[in-house]
C-alpha cells in the first residue's frame, strides 16, 4: 500500500504544493511484521510504548515480543483506564512515565492512544510509529489530536505519525462497534465537503477540487464494500482503514480539516463536552457521527425547499443577542462555552456587516449551492438503507441522547470552531429558529 504519492510534488492548481507528513503506511495481513525494519529505518534502538488494556491485549503483546525478538529495547506503559478519556489526566499521566532516553514513541491502538502518542512524540520531537488496533478514527494520518482541555473539545497540533500500520489479521478482530465507528467517520465525508465546496462560495475560503476528489474516491470504496464489514471481510475492513489514513492525508494536503469534517462532527463534539460536564451519555466518536451525518442529510434535504430571503434573514441577525445567546450556552455547556463564547471576539461570525456581506454571496450563488448539495449528500434514505446493512444508529435516541440535547447542540455547533458549517448557513439565512437557536 502506497498513498503518499496520490499527487506528484509539484504545485496544483489550487495554489498550494501538497505534501503528507507521513513517510510510510503498511496495510494488509501481516503488516506489523514490518515494524521493526521501520524502526530500523527511522534509527531506533529502542522505544517507548503507549497502549491501553484493552489494545494491549489486541497487538501490543505481540508488539512488544516482536521488537524483543529483533533485539529493539521496549519500554512500556498501559494507561490504565479500559477506556481512557482524550483529557489532561491521561496526557499527563503518560507524560510523567514517558522515558525520554527512548529513540521512538509507538503506539498501540486506535484514537485516544494515537492522540497521546502524537503529543509525546511532539513534544519529544522523536519519530513516532502507530500499530492501528481499528478501523475507528481518520486520526491516523494527521497532525493534530483531538482533546478535552477545560471542558472544550480542541484540536491540539501534534505531530503526524512517521509510520502507520494497519494489520488486517488484527483489524478484522476489532469490537463491531469499532468498525461501526470508522465507517461512521468516513460517512462523515459526504458533509465535510459539501460544506467545503458551499464555504467556497460563500466566504472565499480556499478549497481544492483535486484533494476533495481524493476523499469522495476512498469514501466510494468504503460504501461499495461495507456490506461485508459486520462479516469481517478483509477488504471491506481495509478498505475502511485505508479511507481513514486518506482522510488524515486529504487534511495534510489542504492544511486544513475541512475534506474530513463538518457541521457532523460538531454534532459529536458537542455531545462529547456535555458528556464531560454532566456525565451524560456518549458513545464512540465515529458513530455519533454517522448519526450526526443522517441529521445533516436531513437538514440538508429541508434546506433545499427554502429560498432565501434578505429581510427575513437581516430581521433575524438585528433580533439575534449574542449576551442571551452566551448564557444559554453556558448553561448548556459550562466550562466550554467560555472558549467558545470568547472565540467570537476573532471569528465575529455575528458581525452584521459581514452578516450581510454573506447573505449577498448565498443570494448570487443559492443555485449553484443547491447544486452542491444534491452532488455531494445522499438522500436521507440512501444513508438509512446503508445504516440498516451496517447495523448503524439512525438517531440520537439510539445513542442514549434526547432530542432537545440534539437540538441545542447542533444550534452550538456554530460556535464551536471557526468554519462555515450548515448551522451558520441556517443561522445566515434566518432559518436558526427552526433548531431552538436564539
Amino acid at each position: 500500500m502506497n498513498l503518499l504519492h496520490t499527487f506528484p510534488a509539484e504545485k496544483c492548481a489550487c495554489g498550494k504544493e501538497h505534501r503528507a507528513g507521513v513517510r510510510e503506511v503498511f496495510s494488509g495481513s501481516g503488516a506489523v511484521e514490518k515494524l521493526p525494519e521501520c524502526l530500523r529505518t527511522l534509527d531506533a534502538k529502542s522505544v517507548f510504548l503507549l497502549a491501553d488494556p484493552n489494545t494491549f491485549r489486541a497487538a501490543g503483546e505481540t508488539v512488544q515480543r516482536l521488537l524483543e525478538k529483533e533485539g529493539i529495547l521496549c519500554k512500556s506503559y498501559i494507561l490504565p483506564a479500559e477506556k481512557p478519556e482524550p483529557d489532561e489526566q491521561n496526557v499527563g499521566s503518560a507524560v510523567m512515565h514517558f522515558d525520554r532516553n527512548t529513540d521512538a514513541v509507538v503506539a498501540v491502538g486506535s484514537g485516544v492512544v494515537n492522540d497521546i502518542g502524537k503529543i509525546l512524540a511532539h513534544m519529544a520531537a522523536k519519530p513516532y510509529v502507530i500499530v492501528a488496533t481499528a478501523p475507528s478514527m481518520d486520526g491516523y494520518a494527521s497532525a493534530t489530536s483531538s482533546m478535552s482541555r477545560d471542558g472544550l473539545k480542541i484540536s491540539l497540533p501534534t505531530k503526524c505519525a512517521d509510520v502507520i500500520i494497519g494489520d488486517t489479521d488484527i483489524l478484522c478482530r476489532a469490537p463491531e462497534e469499532l468498525l461501526q465507528a470508522g465507517l461512521g467517520d468516513m460517512l462523515a465525508k459526504y458533509v465535510s465537503i459539501c460544506e467545503w465546496r458551499i464555504s467556497h462560495l460563500v466566504t472565499g475560503e480556499y478549497y481544492c477540487e483535486r484533494v476533495a476528489d481524493l476523499v469522495r474516491q476512498a469514501l466510494r470504496r468504503c460504501v461499495e464494500n461495507a456490506g461485508g464489514l459486520l462479516r469481517r471481510e478483509p477488504a471491506a475492513v481495509e478498505a475502511v482503514f485505508e479511507g481513514l489514513v486518506l482522510g488524515g492525508i486529504a487534511m495534510a494536503y489542504a492544511g486544513t480539516s475541512r475534506p474530513a469534517s463538518g457541521v457532523e462532527h460538531y454534532i459529536s463534539h458537542i455531545w462529547d463536552m456535555r458528556g464531560l460536564e454532566f456525565g451524560t451519555k456518549v458513545d464512540l466518536h465515529g458513530r455519533q457521527c454517522a448519526v450526526g451525518t443522517l441529521l445533516a442529510a436531513r437538514e440538508y434535504a429541508r434546506l433545499q425547499t427554502l429560498r432565501p430571503n434578505r429581510e427575513k434573514a437581516l430581521a433575524h441577525a438585528r433580533k439575534f443577542s449574542f449576551p442571551i445567546w452566551s448564557e444559554t450556552l453556558r448553561l448548556f455547556l459550562r466550562r466550554g462555552a467560555e472558549t467558545m463564547i470568547a472565540q467570537e471576539e476573532k471569528d465575529k461570525k455575528y458581525d452584521p456587516v459581514l452578516h450581510r456581506q454573506r447573505i449577498e454571496n448565498i443570494l448570487e450563488n443559492w443555485d449553484k449551492i443547491l447544486e452542491i448539495v444534491k452532488e455531494e449528500i445522499p438522500a436521507p434514505e440512501t444513508l438509512e438503507a446503508l445504516f440498516d446493512k451496517t447495523g448503524m444508529p439512525k438517531t440520537p435516541g439510539e445513542l442514549g441522547i434526547s432530542d432537545a440535547i440534539t437540538d441545542m447542540a447542533f444550534a452550538a455547533t456554530k460556535d464551536i470552531r471557526d468554519k462555515y458549517v450548515l448551522s451558520r448557513l441556517l443561522w445566515d439565512l434566518g432559518e436558526g429558529e427552526s433548531r431552538k437557536d436564539i
